[in-house]
């Protein structure tokens, strides 16, 4: 059963009707105090709350209200709902414990989206472990270990997978956020439509709107035929955006407002176009460091992170070195068509200590390189040696602390001078694409 709450009679029939449709119970109120006695004596399985109840109170008696159900039912998501100019306040409703929230006029596909979504993430937990120790070695067969941290990363996948929450992937370059992405569409109910990926660092403001959302011809210069953009490529699937931390401020608000309601509008076309895709983000930045800074929307920052997986480092999976490397070393000699690769002991022992900045993209960089550059069947800890480079960083060697920004520049003008500025050389070594090696090469004026 469904409790909504709201002062206004249309609002609670036009809900009431919705969520009967859908197949659920559901039961109303009008005021906070209602609210209240009906907690005492019941529990929903969910809440639809709206944040204002009088004039000029600014939607503080929904806080209060919103406080109060949670001490009465911790574990009852709440749904709150709320103008588009107040999103502000739904951001400190979500803090305050609210599951998510929606904007009048809502849009009902989406409304009932996230009210399974929240019923399924908060019922049934115990019938989704067991399903995960059944299900774990089928998550994906590109996810490659069994390191403890590793398993809880798959074990969530399971969990998540199979509702539409949005899902935010944090972690260092090179962690294999990308395939942990691949893994909850694929093991979703959405596996059989398309899972569009977009890195939204290589994108730049102006080619925004054109690439997210489409274009028609003549819209604008260049725009000499019509073009499908990567949300409506993604309709009914999975659309996946990657370094969204590198998205500028105007950008944030555009996709925000997609995130909001499921719906936009093509370049040169006033129609708006609806649809339905699962978010799922991935960044090696600290966001909410971000929003602290004003450099991240706090309102898109809770949109895309209901639930939040971070891909370990490398270095905290040694364990996982040894079946990476002999992976790694088995897909370079068959895709090259070379004969078997044995690693010695004493080059798994090798490998295992090595600090690895740039992650699994750097393992897998090195085993290449020395399989192809050796030439032999049984590879030592010395044929690794010849070929693995560690960059040096002088700043961290004398123990000084300094601003983040500054030891990010020294180490590529680390790594410019080492590889002799060859880009991909380079942006391997550090752990990231070309693209992202690109935008800090042009924010530290090192372009040129």
């Amino acid at each position: 059963m469904i409790l909504v709450c709201d002062d206004d009679a249309a609002v609670r029939s036009s809900l009431n009707l919705v969520l009967k449709r859908a197949g659920y119970e559901a039961e109303s109120v009008s005021s906070p105090q209602e609210a209240l006695d009906f907690v005492r004596r019941n529990k929903p399985q969910l809440i639809l709350m709206d944040m204002n109840y009088s004039l000029g109170t600014g939607g503080e008696e929904g806080l209060i209200l919103l406080k109060q159900v949670k001490i009465f039912l911790p574990d009852v998501p709440v749904i709150l709902i709320t103008a588009w100019g107040s999103i502000n306040l739904a951001v400190r409703g979500i803090q305050a414990g609210a599951f998510d929230f929606v904007t009048k006029p809502w849009n009902n596909l989406l409304l009932l989206q996230i009210i399974e979504t929240a019923i399924q993430l908060t019922q049934g937990k115990q019938e989704l472990e067991d399903i995960d120790r059944l299900n774990l070695k089928n998550v994906s067969d590109k996810i490659i270990g069994k390191s403890p941290l590793l398993v809880n990363v798959l074990n969530t996948v399971i969990r998540i997978a199979k509702t539409n929450a949005p899902v935010l992937i944090t972690g260092e370059s090179g962690t294999g956020k990308e395939l942990i992405a691949e893994a909850i569409h694929s093991n979703s109910l959405r596996s059989k439509a398309p899972f569009v990926k977009v890195n939204l660092g290589g994108i730049s403001q102006s080619l925004f709107e054109s690439e997210m959302f489409g274009h028609k011809k003549g819209a604008f210069t260049d725009a000499h035929y019509d073009r499908i953009g990567r949300f409506e490529l993604a309709d009914k699937g999975s659309i996946f955006l990657d370094e969204i931390g590198e998205l500028d401020a105007s950008s944030q608000v555009k996709l925000l407002r997609v995130l909001q309601d499921q719906t936009f509008e093509v370049l040169g076309d006033s129609r708006q176009k609806q649809i339905d895709v699962r978010i799922i983000s991935a960044t090696n930045r600290n966001l909410a460091d971000m929003v602290a800074k004003g450099l991240f929307r706090e309102d898109l920052f809770y949109r895309i992170n209901l639930i939040t997986i971070r891909a370990p480092a490398l270095r905290e999976r040694i364990d996982d070195i040894p079946l990476l490397a002999k992976h790694f070393a088995g897909l370079q000699t068959k895709t090259n068509s070379l004969p078997a690769v044995e690693l010695s002991p004493e080059a798994l022992s090798y490998l295992k200590k090595l600090p690895y900045p740039g992650n699994i993209r750097e393992l897998k960089n090195l085993i290449d390189r020395t399989i192809l550059v050796s030439g032999k069947n049984i590879l030592t800890d010395i044929d690794f040696k010849q070929q693995y480079v560690e960059i040096p960083d002088n700043n961290m060697i004398t123990g000084n602390i300094l601003p983040l920004d500054e030891v990010e520049k020294a180490m590529i003008i680390k790594a410019m001078e080492l590889y002799e500025n060859n880009h991909s050389k380079v942006a391997t070594a550090l752990g990231l694409s070309r693209p992202a090696l690109y935008r800090r090469l042009e924010k530290y004026g090192l372009n040129k």
